[in-house]
């Protein structure tokens, strides 16, 4: 979701300009969490949620690989048995996510299936608003993490966000997360154009070896420019294929790296900040044409950033006690499209993982052939989750911040 849209959201929910604006924003920067080093309670979790933003093609993320139906409705798109990273005899992870694989078969990654919400909607910007705000029938003006820092006493420094601005998730009605920028990382400067197209290209006479290496490093441009070119259409004035005019939230979400922003987070739980949740992103998950070179990609990044975080906070006591969430505002269609992508969909996967996850599939696998226009029917609320996530590891009551909503997914700590 990109600035203006998060302006959008703030100034129709009427939080611009209110208290809440007013203690989050830009105004805080790393050394401000680093200050509070040490004030932590020893025994607090800490929640990391990870928003994919654009609707990551689930069904090709945790994918039923043994299901007819599904590489029917996929013929071009769909992975083959032996391509996929097995978690059982039915499903298993795209062959971009072997690291967590790995967290899978050791326990710490948890697979909830079917997530969605009532009467779904195909628009990013609506239905992240619905994520955001963890009210399906009417988006509110407070988020669902903004509301459980209200009632956490208000400082900013409590719910903290890594991105260019801050998500609508962390506005409550009387105060709001922190927005640090993470441009105090002092990021190494890149080789010039000239040079980098240099190393690309073939030279006559040169050994197979190093014509091997430029071809490799040819390779690895071109696809940075594919990412880098999805990513730039956001704020795009042309339309979207599902009827919206330049989608907020289709490539949107955090230009820094995702690996960049998950070290800040390991940095403030080792130093052992007061904050208690952290927002990080990326983007440019709206794979309607050529899926599936580019979400290999994005869920390479997705794969090495988490499974580096993972291992880095087992480490430690407070690093065994974070939770991560990772979460999408939709899935994709069941059928593939004519350009070998995928358009909105509706219900998809959470990935829960940490130390003290029960890891493992939970909730039920929606059904590909018994479906609601095309679109996979939701078995799991999202609220059941964000129920579990408030209760087990902020360890405040659901109801109290869900309008009364208290499901559970069961026991996943």
């Amino acid at each position: 979701m990109d600035r203006l849209t998060r302006r959008r959201f703030l100034v129709a929910s009427g939080v611009v300009g209110a208290t809440a604006l007013a203690a989050g924003a830009t105004a805080y920067t790393l050394d401000d969490l680093l200050a509070t080093a040490g004030d932590a309670d020893p025994d607090a979790r800490t929640l990391v949620l990870v928003t994919l933003y654009g609707g990551n093609d689930g069904l090709n993320t945790v994918v039923p690989y043994a299901d007819p139906a599904y590489a029917a409705a996929r013929p071009e798109l769909a992975y083959q048995a032996e391509e996929v990273k097995r978690l059982d005899d039915a499903v298993g992870l795209n062959p971009a996510l072997a690291g967590l694989h790995g967290l899978y078969a050791a326990g710490r990654l948890a697979v909830v299936r079917g997530v969605g919400y009532p009467k779904p909607d195909r628009s990013h910007f609506r239905s992240m608003d619905i994520w955001h705000t963890a009210e399906p029938e009417r988006p509110g003006s407070t988020g669902w993490l903004g509301r459980w820092l209200d009632r956490a006493g208000g400082d900013p420094r409590l719910a903290v966000s890594f991105e260019p601005a801050l998500p609508p998730l962390l506005a409550g009605a009387r105060s709001a997360g922190a927005s640090v920028p993470v441009t105090d990382r002092g990021a190494a400067r890149g080789l010039p154009e000239p040079t980098l197209a240099a190393l690309a290209a073939a030279q006559p006479g040169e050994s197979v070896a190093r014509a091997r290496a430029a071809a490799c490093f040819a390779d690895l441009r071109s696809v940075d420019e594919l990412i880098q070119g999805v990513r730039d259409t956001t704020g795009a004035a042309e339309d979207d294929p599902d009827g919206e005019q330049a989608p907020a939230t289709a490539t949107g979400g955090a230009r820094t790296p995702l690996e960049a922003q998950l070290d800040l987070v390991a940095r403030c739980v080792e130093a052992g900040v007061t904050t208690r949740v952290f927002s990080v992103s990326l983007g440019g998950f709206d794979t309607h044409a050529d899926e599936r070179q580019l979400q290999e990609v994005l869920l390479g990044q997705v794969d090495r950033a988490l499974t580096g975080f993972a291992q880095r906070m087992a480490r430690s006591e407070a690093g065994r006690r974070v939770v991560v969430a990772v979460y999408s505002e939709f899935g994709r269609r069941v059928r593939a499209n004519a350009s070998d992508g995928t358009d909105h969909g509706t219900a998809s996967d959470v990935l829960l993982l940490g130390a003290g996850v029960r890891g493992g599939l939970h909730g039920e696998p929606p059904s590909l052939t018994d479906l609601d226009d095309g679109d996979l029917k939701f078995t799991t609320d999202f609220r059941d989750v964000y129920a579990a996530l408030l209760a087990q590891v902020l360890h405040t009551d659901p109801a109290e911040l869900l309008d009364g909503w208290s499901g559970r997914l069961g026991t996943v700590w």
